[in-house]
């Protein structure tokens, strides 16, 4: 069954680090484009970032462009999302989905996700 996990979420100080990771099982990983989003409370879902299906291509939502970097690793069927310079703002429930996609070096965050993951939760304090 088609499933993402997310993981690496935490407590933070204001202009620190953290690592998530999204693990991917039940379906062909190589073919998807994986994009990252977070939801705070009382606010709408933001899209943060997504890699496209060979890892060549992402982009970035202008909230977290140059300080988060998008990367994967399809032998292990993950995505990882590293988080510097963060924010009091960055706080929310982060989630990772999937998306089928025939193009292997695009990837675009505006797409209708196939499978999304539970979420992890990223707080940072000021």
């Amino acid at each position: 069954q088609p499933q993402l996990v997310e993981s690496g979420g935490g407590l933070v100080q204001l202009g620190g680090s953290l690592r998530l990771s999204c693990a991917a099982s039940g379906f062909a990983f190589d073919y998807y484009i994986i994009t990252w989003f977070r939801q705070a409370p009382g606010k709408e879902r933001e899209g943060v970032s997504c890699i496209s299906n060979s890892g060549k291509g992402s982009r970035y939502g202008a909230s977290v462009k140059g300080r988060f970097t998008l990367s994967r690793d399809n032998a292990k069927n993950t995505v990882y999302l590293e988080m510097n310079n963060l924010k009091p703002e960055d706080t929310a429930v982060y989630y990772c989905a999937a998306v089928r996609n025939p193009f292997p070096d695009f990837c675009t965050i505006d797409a209708r996700y196939d499978y999304w993951g539970q979420g992890t939760q990223v707080t940072v304090s000021s």
